[in-house]
């Protein structure tokens, strides 16, 4: 199956659910704006003094004037501190409930994304937006916003200040402003779509690389090692190009910058001397004038490097908000099915357009019947496993429950009618009994037991540290496949639908285990609807109906013994897997 990448939002949507964001908290958005208004005014207080007692030192003043100006000097500092703890701290308070909030929706988003856009991503661009992009937009979320307001709030005030205190001195820290608007543009122009090029970039680099250790085995097994690594190395080159590309962004916006607003108290200084020596201004307001000038250069550079952290974050914005366009692959008609009767009509599926898996299969499922789907690798199997379980929708044909369509019941309805499980299994962090309760929520512990005895698994988990009650997972106990394979076959024990599709479900146990397994599932299993696609034939042997399937198609489906007699491609399969488990 080829790859496709999920959508990127653009920038007006990335603006749109940004501003709805902010709106929803814009109470305390502006209780901490007003905050650092006030902290900002009282960082304005200390260059006006010193202009002041400047003027006024040169005019002739007194011990104690001075005195008490140090005094209202120090209370501003100290009224500044206090302002700006509580500032600070109501705005980290701030960007944690943001980023929470964002979290929370984007988690939402992906469980509820169709499980077909699922396969189709691939592992490395799913995985890239929930971990790198994620990671830049908490960073930006806790720190950025807050420091971006502080900064804002900042310059402007100070701006005001100076314009209010000495218009005519004031004007000229405008003066940098032709040299910097330029180069803003410039990168602002180019940055987006090269962060993007660098998140996308990171994302096929993290797929390969998950992909190459997830299937080690098999990269070992058929000496592929070289080529794994070649295509690694292909990927690192292009993160290290679309790297090096928004490095170069910024050698030209930061100096330009920095240049721009170093020069401005060098012309204040300059202009401001002019000033005084015709009398248009005094020592005092060139003096504020200068101190304000050099009280920005903080902030500026704050906002600097923020404005760069920013765009980052917004491009990792529009992939997050990317996952909210895609579209869904089903919808729900609202109709109830009316039996648990599964059928295939003319089914045919193509990973590809123009190049068909499946080739019109039709197919009855009665209830409580026990199908057998096998055949060579490639014939596509699995495929059919997942048209039967409502995973995707059929390029043509249908797969109906109860006279319904599969992909036009709500996941949450499908699930009960159809599960599947597959060969992939997941351990969740938390308990035992946590990863358990995922399929049923209000399960109570002699459930959850019942489940795992039904599944033969429920001994070694008393043996466990803690039973039910140990943590698995990420950090937690190690779980072998075989146990965690046996953990997601209980799961589905409580999900409790009518209809199962099993795909090589036991393949991770050893023959003889996997024996015992489906052995205990058959109590467990009776009176459902059962299709097992194995390459195990003691499967077919104890099913109701076998259907073999090759070249996309179904070439012959009938009881085992039937087939057998037939002396067809089921019969030398099953001559052929026999020798096999006997031996020579």
């Amino acid at each position: 199956m080829s790859a496709k990448t999920l959508p990127v939002a653009d920038s007006a949507t990335v603006r749109r659910r940004t501003v709805a964001l902010l709106r929803e908290h814009s109470r305390t958005l502006a209780g901490v704006t007003v905050l650092h208004t006030l902290a900002a005014l009282a960082g304005l207080v200390g260059p006006f003094l010193v202009g002041r007692l400047v003027d006024d030192l040169t005019r002739g003043t007194t011990l104690e004037h001075v005195d008490r100006t140090a005094l209202v000097l120090v209370g501003a500092v100290v009224a500044q501190a206090v302002l700006v703890r509580f500032a600070q701290r109501n705005a980290r308070v701030y960007g944690e409930t943001l980023f929470a909030e964002l979290r929370e929706d984007f988690v939402d988003t992906v469980t509820g994304l169709p499980l077909s856009t699922v396969e189709s991503a691939g592992t490395g661009d799913l995985v890239g937006r929930t971990t790198n992009d994620v990671d830049r937009i908490q960073y930006a979320a806790r720190f950025g916003v807050p420091r971006v307001l502080v900064a804002v709030v900042t310059i402007v005030f100070t701006l005001a200040a100076s314009f209010v205190l000495a218009p005519q001195v004031a004007v000229i820290m405008l003066a940098p402003v032709p040299l910097l608007v330029p180069v803003v543009r410039w990168y602002l122009k180019r940055a987006t779509p090269g962060y993007q090029r660098e998140s996308a970039a990171y994302a096929r680099l993290n797929g390969t690389i998950t992909e190459t250790v997830e299937g080690a085995r098999t990269v070992d097994a058929l000496d592929l090692g070289a080529t794994r690594r070649a295509r690694v190395r292909g990927d690192l080159r292009e993160a290290f190009a679309a790297e090096r590309f928004t490095l170069y962004l910024r050698t030209v916006l930061m100096p330009g910058m920095d240049s721009a607003f170093m020069l401005a108290p060098v012309l204040t200084l300059v202009w401001g001397a002019f000033l005084v020596s015709q009398g248009w201004a005094t020592i005092g307001a060139v003096t504020a004038i200068v101190l304000y000038g050099r009280q920005m250069i903080g902030p500026v550079w704050e906002l600097v490097f923020w404005l760069d952290e920013m765009q980052v974050a917004a491009t990792s914005l529009a992939r997050i908000f990317g996952v909210d366009l895609v579209d869904d692959d089903r919808e729900a008609s609202g109709e109830e099915p009316t039996s648990e009767d599964v059928r295939a009509r003319g089914v045919r599926y193509a990973y590809r357009e123009g190049h068909d898996v499946l080739h019109g299969i039709d197919l009855d499922l009665a209830p409580g019947e026990r199908l057998a789907v096998v055949g060579p690798s490639g014939a596509g199997k699995s495929t059919l496993g997942r048209m039967l379980a409502g995973i995707h929708p059929p390029t043509g044909g249908s797969v109906t429950v109860g006279e319904v369509p599969l992909v036009e019941l709500p996941l949450e309805d499908l699930r009960g009618h159809v599960a599947l499980v597959t060969q992939e299994h997941h351990v969740f962090v938390g308990t035992v009994a946590h990863n358990l309760r995922l399929a049923d929520a209000d399960a109570s512990e002699e459930d959850l037991l019942a489940a795992l005895d039904a599944v033969a698994a429920r001994t070694w988990v008393e043996e466990l540290p803690d039973g039910l009650a140990t943590a698995v997972g990420s950090g937690g106990h190690p779980l072998t496949p075989a146990q965690a394979q046996q953990v997601a076959l209980a799961r589905l024990v409580l999900l409790d639908p009518h209809t199962l599709v099993l795909d090589e479900a036991t393949s991770l146990l050893d023959p003889r285990a996997a024996r015992d397994l489906e052995r205990s599932l058959n109590a467990v299993l009776e009176g459902r609807t059962v299709v097992a696609i194995a390459h195990r034939l003691h499967t077919a042997h104890d099913a109701d109906r076998v259907a073999v399937v090759d070249g996309g198609r179904i070439t012959e489906i009938g009881p085992h013994p039937e087939l057998v007699a037939a002396e067809g491609d089921y019969a030398r399969l099953w001559h052929s897997w026999q020798s096999d488990t006997q031996g020579p």
